[in-house]
């Protein structure tokens, strides 16, 4: 059995790694001893010298998660390079506010592509890689504003919960192959992503809510996905965990 510590010889595929809790995640997951596949539109490249300088092998793939396409080849030039893959942190996504009024289908398709659609694409492209090997780990990035009432998200929202439902779902229909899927739901948080979507007063308001007073950083989901990727969480599968400070409790 692997060290609960350690994701030695694990190659991890992390979506929107270029930045904020993706690039957090891929680099602890590094430092516990696995190689990384960053798939994001930005420039990664920062993040795979970081990846490197920790001793392990880092690949950016540029992509657009949300292109069936794009995530194909990407899946096919991951495997190319690594031969395998072990975990998948489905992170990548957008966080727009807009009023229901203002939002067309069009508009609509997008979020659910790109927060939704993404996360089924990229489980495709690596879940017969975990079957073959019979063992692998997915953790998908949910959003603790499910349990709250916050308006001018239901697009959002919408996505979210469906990333909760997929992942209850096709919990139960890779056990059998050794595969585990969770997901992990962080609060308002202060990442680049965060900062640039959320207003100042928001991201103060929303961490004098939670029993934890202090708004959230890329860091504090870390721990949580990276307990859900390890040898440690083999018991743990179609759950949804809340990152959040304690805002929203179950």
């Amino acid at each position: 059995m692997t060290s609960p510590t350690t994701h030695t010889d694990r190659v991890a595929v992390v979506t929107g790694a270029a930045q904020g809790f993706g690039r957090a995640i891929a680099t602890e997951l590094a430092r516990r001893g696995a190689d990384i596949a960053i798939v994001d539109l930005g420039d990664a490249s920062d993040a795979v010298a970081e990846i490197e300088s920790l001793g392990r092998k880092a690949l950016a793939v540029k992509a657009d998660v949300s292109s069936p396409e794009e995530v194909t080849a990407a899946g096919a030039q991951i495997l190319e390079t690594f031969g395998q893959t072990d975990i998948l942190v489905n992170n990548a996504g957008v966080y727009p506010f807009k009023d229901f009024f203002d939002v067309d289908y069009t508009y609509w398709k997008k979020i659910q592509a790109i927060n939704l659609d993404s996360q089924f694409l990229l489980a495709k492209v690596v879940a017969g890689s975990m079957r073959d090997r019979n063992w692998g780990r997915i953790v998908n990035l949910a959003s603790n504003s499910l349990g709250l009432a916050v308006p001018a998200l239901s697009h959002y929202m919408a996505s979210k919960g469906g990333v909760i439902g997929f992942t209850r779902g096709l919990a139960t229909d890779l056990a059998p192959y050794g595969i585990t899927v969770n997901a992990v739901a962080p609060t308002a948080s202060r990442t680049p992503g965060g900062e640039a979507n959320i207003a100042e007063e928001v991201l103060q308001g929303v961490a004098n809510m939670q029993a934890i007073k202090r708004s959230g950083v890329a860091e504090d989901i870390v721990g949580t996905v990276c307990f859900l990727t390890s040898d440690d969480s083999a018991f743990v599968t179609g759950q949804t965990i809340m990152a959040d400070g304690g805002l929203v409790r179950l």
